[in-house]
């Protein structure tokens, strides 16, 4: 029998076990409870309800649940029982989402014309950089051209792009490539994920990778590295943090309006949305992209196109820039729906008819037409959904009440709501 391990050892294993940026988040949310709030661990559920309370009007509720999210795992790691999951923590967090509502902040969607535009002043530019005999320049606009075209067509996470390496990728100049993406957001197990994608006839990502990987000269590595004034390339990825600049630097450089507002994940929403309206299904787009719930693919999509229907074409549509589609995943497991019927009905407390219509619009627009609700009456107060029938159904069921409650009150309005089964016998209330 071998020996055992070093101590050493075992802890680099149980380090790597947790994401560096999860590290870094619960080290930093367990500072802030002990040193700027003064709590002391363990902690109490008294506590970590005061300190939820101390803090709602000035973070936002996903802000809370991480900080709840680390002092649960420094609690569980230390042998002590969990305060975090007690019903007191649950119904003052409940409490807060009410009273204290916040819309989630998306980023602007990279269209497919904005794509091309920035792509084409790249390529322009490291031409002229070369006749000129400005290898700097020639470089990082041969980096970017490629970052940004292979970030919106696998429709990336910043982070995925910095973990692709030279080495997982197999490219074949003219029909595609094939990927190797070691580990991503929701791949919990680090499998990590084949990927592949066909060559364009226009701003494709697999002449844009060829052309700077012979740019840089280099056949093992981190695919996307630092460049420095001198020329010389870096060793280590690209900082994560770093990626959102070089897409607004591009962006500026072509002449795009307001370049700034664009982030690392316009890239995966620009090509969500493209893909919805080229007629793309969900479950196509969530096995190409990684997502594992609908309610995250349905996130990134522009909500004025709806899934399950052809886009249709006009005259004034853009012509698509590839030879061939994109390919769709095999294989896939069909994803099975619960069809609900949503009815409910709202009276104001001050007789507002004003204050009646602004609670039932918002209704509309923020708790049901996530879930593509489809109006079942002349009124308006009762519609159609379909929601994925998984594990999560409960839970997704009970946030759209929770939220269409909130609203009402929100606009001193009493509700009356019921959820059923089209085709059954649950029903929520």
């Amino acid at each position: 029998m071998s020996d055992s391990p070093p101590l050493s050892s075992i802890d680099q294993y149980l380090t790597a076990a947790t994401r560096a940026n999860t590290q870094r988040s619960y080290a930093s949310a367990i500072r802030h409870f002990e040193v700027e709030w003064g709590g002391h661990l363990p902690a109490t559920t008294d506590s970590v309800a005061r300190y939820l309370a101390d803090y709602a009007e000035q973070h936002a509720i996903n802000t809370l649940r991480q900080r709840l999210a680390a002092l649960a795992r420094w609690h569980i790691e230390q042998g002590f029982a969990d305060p975090t999951r007690t019903p007191l923590v649950r119904k003052v967090l409940k409490g807060i989402r009410a009273l204290h509502p916040s819309v989630e902040k998306q980023a602007v969607p990279l269209q497919l014309t904005e794509l091309g535009a920035a792509a084409d002043w790249l390529d322009t530019a490291a031409a002229r950089a070369e006749l000129h005999g400005d290898t700097v320049r020639r470089m990082q606009h041969r980096r970017d051209r490629a970052l940004m075209l292979l970030g919106f067509w696998q429709g990336f996470r910043a982070d995925e792009l910095t973990r692709l390496r030279i080495e997982h990728i197999d490219l074949r100049p003219g029909e595609g490539l094939t990927g190797f993406l070691p580990r991503s957001k929701t791949d919990r197990d680090n499998n990590g994920r084949t990927f592949k994608i066909p060559a364009l006839s226009r701003w494709c990502p697999v002449a844009a990778i060829q052309a700077w990987i012979a740019t840089s000269e280099r056949a093992e590595g981190p695919l996307f590295v630092g460049i420095n004034r001198w020329g010389t390339l870096g060793t280590a990825p690209l900082d994560v943090d770093s990626i959102v600049p070089i897409l607004r630097r591009a962006f500026a450089q072509t002449g795009l309006s307001q370049a700034d507002a664009y982030s690392g994940h316009s890239l995966r929403r620009g090509f969500a949305s493209w893909a919805n309206a080229n007629g793309w299904d969900i479950k196509s787009l969530m096995a190409y992209v990684g997502w594992r719930k609908v309610d995250t693919a349905m996130r990134y999509v522009d909500a004025s196109v709806p899934f399950m229907l052809p886009a249709k074409a006009t005259s004034s549509s853009p012509q698509p820039a590839v030879t061939a589609a994109l390919p769709a995943p095999d294989n896939m497991a069909t994803i099975s729906y619960a069809e609900l019927i949503v009815q409910f009905a709202l009276s104001s407390y001050t007789r507002s008819a004003r204050r009646r219509a602004k609670a039932r619009q918002l209704i509309e627009e923020a708790c049901l037409a996530r879930h593509r609700a489809q109006r079942e009456d002349a009124d308006g107060y009762r519609f159609h959904l379909r929601i994925l029938d998984d594990a999560d159904l409960e839970e997704v069921i009970a946030t759209v009440l929770d939220d269409m409650y909130r609203i009402a009150d929100n606009n001193a309005c009493y509700l009356e709501a019921t959820i059923r089964e089209k085709k059954g016998d649950r029903r929520w209330e």
